[in-house]
């Protein structure tokens, strides 16, 4: 048993006590906002933002910049959810999940190209990236991506639908949370970040239960809607 305590945490010897709390604090308010969004929470994008912007300086510090630009990017995202949620609960008078629409699938791919090629380009120049910006003895190019990179624009592009779906308050952006949540959980084993791949093991959890959730809350209001006159 010890054993594998210790090949968890083997990684986190010698760093700096202060990032592992930062680490813990990230995690935690991570999900605590998928359980605030789980709820239909307006919360849950302020908590979301505390989290993501808490791994930005988290990997900025661990000279990961290429993870540290993908978080800035969710982390606007989330900026973009706060506001359109408290749009449309000012003008609804609360909570309401949006029925997924033809129009929906054009936004999606049109994300999906975005991401890839944003997330792409962004692991495409890594190596430049992580040489502190310098060309010095360093090529970009695709030679350099490793299973890694390819499994992380994947899941980047889940996670940005997601986020975009979740701002409209379509409930299929739990299905994407799941897949891509379930995918993370080896991905950041593997880099390290043995916290983060246990929240990862959490916001799985939490989805199963939030799209199980927002189901019962969406029959309900197709229901209400149904019987008024």
């Amino acid at each position: 048993m010890m054993d594998i305590f210790n090949s968890l945490f083997a990684q986190y010897q010698g760093v700096d006590t202060w990032l592992i709390i930062l680490e813990l604090a990230a995690v935690a308010f991570g999900m605590a906002s998928v359980w605030l969004i789980r709820r239909g929470s307006l919360w849950g994008f302020p908590v979301g933002i505390a989290s993501t912007a808490g791994f930005v300086w988290l990997l900025w510090v661990y000279t990961l910049f290429g993870d540290m630009l993908i978080n800035a990017y969710y982390t606007v995202l989330s900026v973009y959810g706060w506001a359109k949620w408290a749009k449309r609960q000012q003008k609804d008078d609360g909570f309401r999940i949006s029925p997924f629409e033809r129009r929906d699938w054009f936004a999606c791919i049109a994300l999906i190209l975005f991401s890839v090629v944003f997330v792409g380009s962004v692991y495409w120049f890594k190596p430049y990236i992580n040489n502190g910006f310098s060309w010095q003895g360093i090529s970009a190019g695709f030679t350099h991506f490793t299973w890694m990179d390819y499994t992380d624009i994947f899941t980047t592009a889940l996670f940005l639908v997601a986020m975009w779906l979740m701002a409209e308050s379509k409930i299929a952006h739990w299905i994407l949370w799941i897949v891509a949540d379930t995918v993370s959980v080896p991905l950041y084993f593997y880099k390290g970040l043995t916290f983060s791949a246990f929240q990862y093991v959490i916001f799985t959890l939490i989805a199963i239960s939030g799209y199980a959730t927002w189901k019962k809350i969406s029959t309900k209001q197709a229901a209400t809607f149904t019987a008024l006159p």
